[in-house]
């Protein structure tokens, strides 16, 4: 227990003094351990903790969805919240299914955005002013035909009861 609560004060510590880009990589890191830990969870029959952390996920996810600026975001804003949307549909969906594919498919999805942040990140401090990931660096989630109809996938999931 000890070593989680240094790994916390540590990640505290660091979010404190991080660029506001390195805050969000920093939450794509959260997200990305979240479903690390919620397919531990599910290869050792932990429902509580499966359920936990994907719900942990999805708060997260929610909350950039909700501090986005879709005044001075332009596209790219547009584009992270269709992606923000359609991923918290598939978290639903793996959460009630108990859906390690759909999880693999969302560390995959958060890496690639993670990672382009992290270039953003790079460009910020040599620039010294704000840059946000281009379209291209931004998954494009309603084009991929298995995320299509993710969020008609996670209501109807929703209503069967998969797990």
């Amino acid at each position: 227990m000890k070593e989680r609560d240094a790994a916390s004060a540590y990640q505290q510590s660091s979010a404190r003094t991080a660029t506001p880009v390195g805050q969000i990589v920093a939450l794509y890191d959260t997200i990305l351990r979240d479903f690390r830990r919620a397919n531990e969870a599910q290869t050792g029959s932990k429902i509580e903790k499966r359920v936990f952390e994907l719900n942990h996920a999805l708060t997260v996810v929610n909350h950039l969805r909700g501090v986005l600026d879709h005044k001075g975001g332009g596209e790219p804003a547009k584009r992270l919240e269709r992606f923000y949307e359609v991923t918290a549909a598939m978290i639903l969906q793996a959460n009630v299914c108990a859906d390690r594919t759909t999880v693999n498919r969302l560390i995959d999805l958060f890496t690639q955005l993670r990672n382009a942040w992290q270039v953003c990140e790079k460009q910020v401090s040599a620039a010294g002013g704000p840059v946000l990931p281009t379209p291209p660096l931004i998954p494009e989630v309603a084009k991929e035909p298995q995320l299509a109809g993710a969020k008609n996938e996670a209501a109807s999931a929703r209503s069967d009861w998969c797990a």
